[in-house]
């Protein structure tokens, strides 16, 4: 199936300083959010308890919220998720009290709304725990970052096309991060998680372009390396924009019937899966073109000797 002709003529190319002015933008808004207001890190970073109740009815977020207060829990986090009787509430870390004791002064606060309500889950991670988890979290970026690199380097035999796949990979994830920080929304693992899926999906999609960008100038050397990835990226169109909606549909009714409890997932996944699509095209494409990609710089050297060396 195909939503664009394969032989359209669009000239990505010659609006690749307008992306790169849209994309710094967006960028050193993002970088400027994340220096001042920073991330606003959930319970997994920071350590806290996180709790899941379930009622019979619908309770009052504001009246657990003021019981809690009471306790001395400052700023806690209630909210719905699920369904109106559902509650997940986070609390900072307990100090001195175990998870035990905070589970039954809780308890006692939810119960005094309604005694028939259910504990479901009690989590408590110490801040110790909460440190480590941010460190994973780095690191496992970083390790990504590196073997994307390694990876396109290997299979496109230059480093033009892997500098460009690099920035991509590193631009989606400044700017979703840049989102949670401008919003304020909770950044927890699971949005470390979703950061993970977009690289991926961008650097997928990075590659399929990589791929016919080969195979054009695998079937015309001659051609302007300009006129080549306009032709590549003219002809997987319709490939892009069928995966990136289809994958959209799916995430938005996340989005809308997960609840609060995967609505930083979900969001950030949105978020990635729009900027990744553009960032394949106008990022790592445009980026390898204005580094002087070439033919020869896609082929081994083995083979590009032998070319030469053909009558």
């Amino acid at each position: 199936m195909e939503l664009f002709n394969p032989n359209t003529k669009f000239p990505f190319m010659a609006t690749r300083k307008v992306w790169y002015a849209v994309s710094a933008i967006l960028i050193i808004g993002s970088l400027a959010s994340l220096a001042i207001r920073g991330l606003n890190l959930g319970v997994d970073f920071t350590g806290g308890v996180t709790i899941e109740a379930a009622f019979p009815g619908s309770p009052s977020l504001d009246a657990i919220r003021a019981g809690l207060t009471r306790l001395g829990y400052s700023e806690p986090q209630v909210q719905n998720f699920g369904s109106s009787r559902d509650v997940a509430i986070r609390l900072p870390p307990p100090g001195k009290l175990t998870g035990e004791q905070v589970r039954g002064q809780v308890e006692g606060v939810l119960r005094a709304i309604d005694p028939k309500v259910e504990l479901r889950r009690v989590e408590v991670v110490g801040p110790q725990v909460g440190k480590e988890l941010r460190t994973s979290a780095i690191w496992s970026l970083f390790f990504t970052m590196f073997l994307i690199a390694i990876y396109v380097g290997i299979r496109f035999h230059n480093f033009r096309l892997p500098t460009g796949a690099v920035l991509a990979a590193f631009h989606d994830p400044i700017i979703v991060l840049g989102f949670f920080s401008i919003t304020g929304m909770v950044f927890d693992l699971s949005v470390v998680a979703a950061i993970l899926a977009v690289i991926g999906y961008s650097l997928n999609d990075t590659v399929v372009v990589f791929d016919r960008i080969r195979e054009r100038f695998e079937a015309n050397r001659r051609l302007a390396p300009e006129a080549v990835l306009d032709q590549s990226i003219n002809q997987t169109m319709s490939r892009t924009i069928m995966t990136s909606w289809t994958t959209l549909i799916v995430v938005i009714v996340l989005l809308l019937l997960g609840g609060p409890v995967l609505q930083g997932f979900s969001t950030a996944l949105v978020i990635g899966i729009i900027v990744g699509t553009y960032s394949s095209i106008y990022i790592a494409s445009s980026v390898a073109l204005d580094m002087g990609l070439k033919a020869e710089d896609i082929f081994p050297v083995s083979i590009r000797k032998a070319v030469d060396e053909m009558p």
